[in-house]
């Protein structure tokens, strides 16, 4: 079984851990509506992904 000969200092694991920050969330606008979501994804107001119609909206 495999064990670290020597413990890891605190700066060599929080320079590993220097690239696990979180990122904010993208978003982008509808393209037919202008309401803003999430990429690669349907638009929850109007229902048009690249401008085709997909999925019935809850308004209509």
């Amino acid at each position: 079984m495999a064990v670290p000969k020597r413990r890891k200092s605190h700066s060599r694991v929080r320079t590993q851990r220097a690239h696990k920050a979180m990122t904010a969330v993208q978003h982008q606008y509808c393209t037919s509506c202008g309401a803003p979501t999430l990429p690669h994804r349907a638009c929850p107001a109007c229902g048009h992904y690249q401008k085709r119609f997909y999925v019935k909206s809850e308004e209509s």
